[in-house]
């Protein structure tokens, strides 16, 4: 009797979406034996290309539902994850801690309230006496600042871990297509998936992890997936290191919705998701530093170095992310918002389970 394995070699899974979604999708089949193929006309313009890497889990406020549970997988499976992928990049790691901070008093009491009911040593209030913060306070020029912070939480290198997953996906020789679908049908218990070429790539099993385009691919009468854009933006700015040492920060933090990860004394990055468009306004700057009643002179005099974005999608009328098996051989697995990577280890799972269950 031949293994399982042995018969996963024989399926073919056609990913379509290179973020992290689908590549993660693809790390966790590959493992399994199953032969796939990825298909993207650009790496490079995809929405996982805008993410910082901030991995928000157990300081999530949301105890219960999917969502919570997704998140729960997820945090228990990264470490397994990290250790297998540092095989093939031995730098990859999550830089821990990660702090929550605010300078609304009404937003930190809730956050003091969840800490009080949680009573987790892994996460603690951070007054603005705190010795984590008031390098923050001082070199934010302001007294208000306070929050939590978990030791569990922090971030990943979201550039490094792309990378890693493409050296991993070469050694085990995953197939990548830059090719454009533009239309999928099913023939005779086949996929075929057609490109802007009108070429037909045959498949046993599609997945679609290629966040708003997904929704042009399927029939909307029969499945009601709607998506909406969410633009992710962020910058690096470089400041006059001789007003304030950014190494005296900690390595990553959120300020009033804004993320922040200083990389050197006089740079650091800024980055955000919460406008509703498909390409950043004129004053960037403007609308990502000003997340303080008043902006520090070093931060106001700063000059942006480098910009970046990219359009992810939220569901529109439904709880995020779209994780559904739509008919037999085809899933659809986009829709994350804001938590692409922090989400990727369960959402892999839960797909391979759903095609274990559906091949055998």
């Amino acid at each position: 009797m031949k293994s399982l394995k042995e018969n996963f070699q024989k399926t073919h899974i056609v990913i379509i979406g290179s973020g992290i979604i689908g590549k993660f999708n693809a790390l966790e089949l590959s493992e399994l034996g199953f032969q796939i193929t990825i298909i993207d006309p650009t790496q490079m313009q995809n929405s996982s290309n805008a993410a910082l890497g901030l991995l928000m889990g157990n300081m999530y406020q949301k105890r219960k539902g999917r969502s919570w549970d997704l998140r729960k997988q997820s945090i228990e499976l990264w470490p397994q994850w990290i250790t297998f992928l540092q095989k093939y990049n031995y730098e990859l790691n999550i830089e821990k801690p990660l702090m929550q901070l605010t300078t609304n008093e009404e937003k930190f009491k809730k956050l003091e309230e969840f800490i009080y009911e949680k009573n987790d040593q892994n996460l603690r209030i951070l007054e603005r006496d705190s010795i984590f913060i008031k390098n923050i306070n001082k070199a934010f020029q302001t007294k208000n600042i306070k929050g939590i912070i978990s030791f569990k939480d922090g971030r990943i290198n979201a550039l490094s871990l792309l990378q890693t997953l493409d050296k991993y996906l070469k050694y085990k020789k995953v197939n990548y297509l830059r090719e454009e679908i533009v239309k999928i049908r099913k023939s005779d218990n086949q996929w075929i998936s057609t490109t802007r070429n009108n070429e037909n790539i045959k498949s046993n099993i599609v997945i679609l992890c290629n966040s708003l385009k997904a929704i042009d691919l399927i029939d909307s009468l029969s499945h009601n997936i709607k998506l909406k854009p969410v633009l992710g933006q962020a910058m690096e700015i470089e400041i006059d290191h001789a007003e304030v040492d950014l190494l005296s920060l900690p390595k990553q933090f959120n300020i009033n919705g804004k993320n922040i990860i200083p990389e050197s004394k006089n740079k650091l990055i800024i980055g955000s998701t919460d406008e509703y468009s498909t390409k950043p306004e004129e004053n960037t700057f403007e609308k990502l530093t000003n997340f303080l009643d008043k902006r520090p002179n070093w931060l106001m005099k700063g000059k942006i170095s480098k910009k970046w974005y990219g359009v992810r999608s939220r569901p529109d009328g439904e709880p995020s992310p779209i994780m559904k098996n739509l008919e037999n051989g085809l899933i659809i697995c986009t829709g994350f918002y804001k938590n692409g990577i922090l989400l990727a280890p369960a959402c892999s799972k839960w797909v391979a389970n759903e095609i274990k269950n559906y091949l055998y």
